[in-house]
């Protein structure tokens, strides 16, 4: 499915206007669950209002300089400074929220947010959307001590369900934060206290699709997002994961209704990203750009910038603009230094301009938090490309770990095929890869999923089967250099040589360091296809 051009193009130059007139106007748009017009643009509208108690960011002026590749970026180093003392402001309140958790900081756990695509994305693979815990709160470094102070709560007051529901969400961020799937199992339990205490609580029932999100389980959140809609049609956090589901099932123009629908009923930074998202895997990188920055300029918290920040830095990554990238994690970094999902990104955005040493020393602090599996593979390639005395078996090291989380998050409930598939191609057992890939197709059919069994196949020597799924990968518009690498490799394979050699040059054109080993792969294959 491709994007929807002229009509698309309109629909950014309404966001724009809309959100110009708005600030013109003087002040922001109240953002409650009135939203927009039922029949208005899709694009976003108004921002959500900010959590009680939260540091307003810097706003991004309209007035941004273009980056070196023409993009227009609001993550300029002149804004870094303010950033950094919003954010510092932002820890101070937190660790006095610590002291007195009250009514007010489970009003502010519940508010929104969304689980970082940026963590869980390798360049090959699919993001793990879900909303699962404000960033500011939940998903920032006081996040331990907000589940302790939630404990301690719920010992005193046992009978109160809104809190078991945001002690479930804080064990689903955990487990992502800290790449513990053993978490998931306490976010159940607390889910089904909340459900036994008030059985119809949109929050528990919201939660219920986050989780099921958490693990992979997208049919199973759509139904419970549905449900939970039912109950409270402006439910942010059910209105979110309903697009998440609808977009890891590869439904992207249901996925495209479902954004306009949440715009209009609880427009805010959580919808304007996963609108942007469901835009970029359309090939809309204009409009997904505009609306990460109208999202960027309306987070009221130092957790909502570093969270914008960050998906705008893997927007311009995407792009092979990696000076902006850099530019948005160190925005994002300056909210909160601790988000890992800036840190990962910073590191391969690093590694591509050049600065290996720095993208390992990065890379290494994230697996070190969250020992996920993009991470840990991203690490072992660096380790390689780099060659030093050691390096290989420190990479090979890297990849036994995935199989060991693998099997950690299989055995709380987690669906880990995309990601067997996609560190098993490369670096592991290329039957069980293929395994895994085929798995995960007869689940869902989306773009990362078209690219994992196209890859699987072709490690397997299975070209001539891969080359439909590895254009089915590329068919929708999306801008991935890996993709497009691999359909490459595929198509010189099976004999379609000028295809191949323009994927290829396709590939190192959008993005010229997608990968610390691929990209010099792609250039070799290119050079030998001559």
């Amino acid at each position: 499915m491709g994007p929807r051009g002229q009509d698309d193009e309109q629909d950014g130059q309404r966001v724009a206007r809309r959100e110009d007139g708005r600030r013109t106007a003087g002040g922001e748009a109240d953002g409650r669950s009135t939203g927009t017009a039922p029949d208005a643009s899709p694009a976003p509208s108004a921002p959500a209002p900010s959590p009680p108690g939260a540091t307003p960011s810097s706003a991004a002026p309209s007035g941004a300089a273009p980056s070196p590749s023409g993009a227009v970026s609001s993550c300029g180093d002149e804004r870094v400074a303010a950033v950094r003392r919003a954010g510092a402001l932002g820890r101070l309140w937190r660790g006095r929220a610590r002291l007195t958790l009250g009514a007010s900081l489970l009003a502010v756990a519940l508010t929104g947010g969304a689980i970082a695509l940026g963590a869980d994305r390798v360049p090959a693979s699919a993001p793990v959307s879900v909303g699962a815990a404000d960033p500011g709160i939940l998903g920032g470094g006081d996040l331990d001590a907000s589940v302790a102070a939630l404990q301690t709560h719920l010992r005193s007051q046992p009978k109160d369900a809104g809190a078991w529901a945001t002690l479930a969400l804080a064990y689903v961020e955990q487990a992502r934060t800290k790449g513990d799937p053993s978490r998931y199992p306490r976010a159940e339990q607390a889910l089904r206290r909340s459900l036994s205490l008030a059985p119809d609580g949109d929050q528990a029932l919201a939660g219920r699709a986050a989780l099921a999100a958490a693990r992979h389980d997208f049919e199973d959140a759509l139904a419970f997002a549905d449900t939970a809609l039912r109950r409270n049609p402006y439910s942010e956090r059910a209105l979110s994961s309903r697009i998440d589901a609808l977009v890891e099932l590869g439904r992207y123009a249901d996925a495209a209704e479902a954004a306009k629908t949440a715009d209009a009923r609880r427009p805010g930074v959580p919808v304007f990203t996963r609108y942007a998202y469901v835009r970029e895997l359309r090939g809309d990188v204009t409009t997904a750009r505009r609306v990460l920055e109208q999202a960027l300029s309306a987070a009221g918290s130092p957790g909502d910038t570093a969270y914008v920040a960050t998906q705008l830095g893997q927007l311009a990554w995407n792009q092979g603009d990696h000076k902006t990238a850099l530019g948005c994690y160190a925005r994002a970094l300056a909210a909160d230094d601790g988000y890992l999902p800036a840190l990962e990104g910073r590191a391969r955005a690093r590694a591509a301009s050049g600065d290996r040493a720095g993208a390992i020393t990065d890379m290494e602090t994230v697996v070190a938090r969250s020992p996920l599996p993009g991470p840990l593979v991203e690490l072992g390639e660096l380790y390689e490309a780099r060659g030093a005395a050691g390096d290989r078996a420190r990479a090979r090291r890297q990849y036994a770990l995935v199989g060991a989380w693998t099997a950690l998050a299989r055995a709380n409930g987690v669906d880990a095929d995309l990601d067997t598939a996609l560190a098993a191609a490369d670096h592991g057992d290329k039957r069980a890869a293929l395994r895994a890939a085929r798995a995960e197709w007869a689940r869902r059919h989306t773009v990362h999923t078209a690219d994992a069994l196209a890859w699987a196949l072709h490690v397997n020597g299975r070209d001539a089967e891969a080359l439909p799924y590895a254009r089915r990968a590329t068919a929708t518009g999306y801008r991935n250099a890996v993709f497009r690498y691999h359909r490459g490799v595929i198509e010189l394979a099976t004999g379609h040589r000028a295809a191949g050699r323009a994927s290829l040059a396709s590939a190192l054109a959008l993005n010229p360091g997608f990968s610390p080993l691929g990209a010099a792969r792609a250039r070799e294959a290119l050079e030998g296809a001559e």
